[in-house]
């Protein structure tokens, strides 16, 4: 009896004697998407600063025996603390192309402020509310300078570094206060919960993360980065350009006159004087850590490890015994120079090569080119 036709055939996957099937050929667009993604991390301007960190240990230790302590820690990220506090808010007045030079000014003003209060009998948990307020209305001045009458920041913020510190002078005049309630000047030179971390630097820290969500996980910040790449584009998006400008220089101006409360409880001295020369090592720090002195590029993760950079050079050259430190003052304008220059011409390299990748009819990486390859065609 013939079989039924429908009965199913099992048909050997091989013929006979022949032998295993060929294996699969590696996925080289895989391999080259993988290699494309760590060539983008090692390219980024963090990982250089990680890089320089890593290198700034062994050099450290070899100045100073007591560079890799607990106390060096302490004592230097103490020395450093106004300086990241000012640099968070600045940070994002960059990213939105505009500069703030009278940071250092609005913390000297903050603190004759605070002298003269006290010395008028306030008490101090109202006189520090006070002197937050106080640069919040300086900064409020130098936004709408700039906002409302159109002037550029730098001019305006020039002017006003020379103002806010002539109407410190005209406060306390040449006088100090150093009488400050014990309670509060131990707080502000004590460390963490038996740590060797500094109570500042938790501040520090609780408003770095603070200022790291409001920029990179906000509309707000997204309108901030809008601004700084384009800002006509970002006018003509339906973005309130004028309003968010000048919530960041008030932003600016509340957290330098809270640097400047800071270092007149750490130093038990509140005196018009203070903070002179800051700026100069705040803009250094912005800029080193990747944020783009023409807006639209920059993070604060990267601000932070500039921060532990700046820092560390400087307590290495204060620890030295052979080194002045008026060598401090020549790397801040080296570093300075450095971190303008050095994402410029990394920024001209990667569009050299992509421009060369396209000449030769291949397509360059994502972190070369910041473009999609071209999709693989289906069969």
């Amino acid at each position: 009896m013939p079989a039924d036709s429908t009965t199913p055939t099992t048909v050997p996957d091989t013929a006979p004697g022949a032998g295993p099937p060929p294996a699969a050929a590696p996925d080289e667009g895989f391999e080259r998407r993988e290699g494309g993604a760590w060539r983008a991390v090692l390219g980024r301007w963090e990982a250089l600063l990680v890089a320089l960190l890593v290198l700034l240990l062994p050099i450290g230790q070899a100045i100073s025996p007591q560079f890799l302590t607990s106390d060096s820690f302490t004592t230097g990220s103490l020395d450093f603390s106004e300086i990241a506090l000012m640099a968070l808010p600045l940070t994002l007045v960059v990213v939105a192309a505009e500069i703030d030079l009278s940071i250092a000014s609005v913390l000297g003003l903050s603190s004759a402020v605070m002298a003269a209060l006290w010395n008028a009998g306030l008490p101090l948990e109202l006189i520090m509310p006070l002197c937050i307020v106080a640069g919040a209305l300086c900064g409020a001045f130098n936004g709408v300078l700039v906002t409302r009458l159109g002037l550029p920041s730098l001019a305006v913020t020039i002017g006003t570094l020379a103002l806010f510190r002539g109407l410190a002078f005209v406060v306390i005049g040449d006088d100090s206060v150093t009488d400050f309630p014990g309670l509060w000047t131990d707080r502000a030179i004590g460390n963490f919960a038996g740590t060797a971390v500094p109570n500042v630097i938790v501040l520090f820290a609780i408003l770095a993360v603070l200022f790291a969500v409001l920029l990179h996980f906000t509309p707000f910040g997204r309108s901030v980065f809008a601004i700084g790449a384009n800002e006509e584009a970002a006018f003509f998006s339906g973005l309130r350009v004028k309003r968010i400008k000048l919530a960041l220089f008030v932003l600016s101006g509340a957290v330098a006159a809270l640097a400047g409360v800071v270092i007149s409880l750490r130093n038990s001295t509140a005196a018009a004087n203070v903070g002179i020369g800051f700026e100069l090592t705040v803009i250094t720090a912005v800029l080193l850590g990747g944020v783009s002195i023409f807006g639209g590029r920059g993070t604060i993760g990267g601000v932070i490890l500039a921060l532990l950079l700046l820092g560390g050079i400087q307590k290495a050259l204060l620890l030295s015994e052979s080194i002045s430190s008026y060598w401090i003052q020549i790397v801040t304008g080296v570093l300075l120079v450095g971190s303008v220059l050095g994402p410029n011409l990394v920024q001209r390299a990667r569009a050299a090569r992509a421009h060369s990748s396209r000449q030769r009819g291949v397509w360059p990486s994502r972190s070369a080119a910041q473009r999609n390859p071209p999709q693989e065609e289906k069969a």
